[in-house]
């Protein structure tokens, strides 16, 4: 069983064709959704756990990628600057695996790297930077 993290970026033209439907139908494949935010007609992102035998992977790949989505592996491993993150929360809006959450009542932001995939949204939106990425060479 081959197993790989994905982003997957649908643009207008193909956002409404049932693209995972076929992955699983056609290429027998299993996923697990962790995030996605789908607007019809426009444009759409999922984040997700994709697996099957590694034939059937490397079969679906080359579908999504003739389909016109746009895949980016998850070949990194995110961690936390602690002298830099200065607790303000924001990457917990748009962590879809809850790897980042803020304990209450001290309202410290916790970083769980065991439950982090690793989809890199939190990079983008941290104001201090404070969310790095390192890339895991063994899985390029």
């Amino acid at each position: 069983m081959h197993a790989e993290m994905l982003v997957l970026h649908f643009s207008k033209e193909v956002v409404d064709q049932p693209i995972i439907y076929r992955l699983v139908k056609d290429y027998d494949l299993e996923f697990n959704l962790l995030k996605a935010t789908i607007y019809p007609r426009k444009e759409g992102v999922i984040v997700m756990e994709l697996r099957g035998h590694p034939e059937n992977f490397r079969r679906g790949m080359k579908y999504l990628k003739t389909s016109g989505v746009e895949v980016h592996r998850v070949a990194s491993e995110v961690r936390r600057n602690e002298e830099r993150c200065y607790q303000c929360g924001l990457c917990t809006a748009v962590c879809p695996t809850g790897a980042l959450s803020v304990h209450r009542p001290s309202m410290e932001v916790v970083f769980d790297p065991e439950k982090c995939s690793a989809c890199e949204l939190c990079c983008p939106v941290c104001p201090a930077r404070a969310m790095e990425v390192r890339i895991n060479r063994d899985a390029v």
